[in-house]
């Protein structure tokens, strides 16, 4: 298997990485994981969160840290993270429409339990909306993610 990542790719990792550790304290918790598997439309149970956490948490920490999440994703191959992207990328566009709006970008956003300010949000829709049409559509989307 090639474990070597391109810094785009590491790049990528590392925001989702941040994104799913949401008290910043460099590990992802089970808790964490399962409100991030929730909020992307899965219910988990105790039990398959458990069994996640025992597969990934190499050191048996209680915590996946950067480099298990690393060899986490590494194990799946690059056609299941186009599949993730497309995944988290119709978790977005609530409306199905092929774009995320303002709106949508603060819903998913605040699920996540990111509590962003107008301006913040609008700030993130700048960065990523290349075109300037004032929507995220799927490309731009996975450049977001690559940054």
């Amino acid at each position: 298997m090639n474990t070597q990542l391109s810094n785009e790719e590491l790049s990528a990792y590392r925001d989702a990485f941040s994104l799913f550790d949401k008290d910043d304290s460099g590990t992802i918790s089970v808790d964490e994981l399962g409100a991030i598997m929730r909020s992307l439309g899965q219910k988990p149970s105790q039990q398959e969160l458990d069994r996640i956490m025992n597969e990934v948490d190499l050191d048996h920490s209680g915590t996946i840290d950067f480099n298990e999440f690393l060899a986490m994703m590494s194990k799946m191959g690059s056609n299941t993270i186009d599949e993730e992207l497309d995944e988290a990328f119709k978790v977005f566009d609530r409306d199905g429409s092929g774009q995320i709006s303002e709106e949508e970008l603060k819903a998913v956003m605040n699920s996540l339990g990111e509590r962003l300010s107008d301006a913040e949000v609008h700030a993130m829709m700048l960065e990523a909306d290349t075109n300037g049409d004032g929507q995220i559509d799927y490309k731009e989307f996975v450049k977001m993610f690559a940054h």
